[in-house]
């Protein structure tokens, strides 16, 4: 991987021959955005970031339990 691009460009390469089935030219002519929106969502569970967490937390507050609840 080349560490100043951050991408595997050999790799991305062969899964746009391959499995998009691209011309090389095509394949180079997409922006890595394009490129990332025809391989479709990462596989595996995203990270919950902040915004995520603070959304749960407004859906589904903490209940304060009374004195002999708990």
């Amino acid at each position: 991987m080349s560490a100043a691009s951050g991408l595997d460009w050999p790799a991305l390469l062969r899964v746009g021959l391959s499995r998009l089935g691209l011309l090389p030219d095509q394949f180079w002519a997409l922006t890595p955005a394009e490129l990332q929106l025809m391989l479709g969502p990462k596989s595996g569970p995203t990270p919950l970031l902040s915004d995520g967490l603070a959304a749960l937390m407004a859906a589904y507050p903490d209940e304060t339990k009374g004195a002999g609840d708990g």
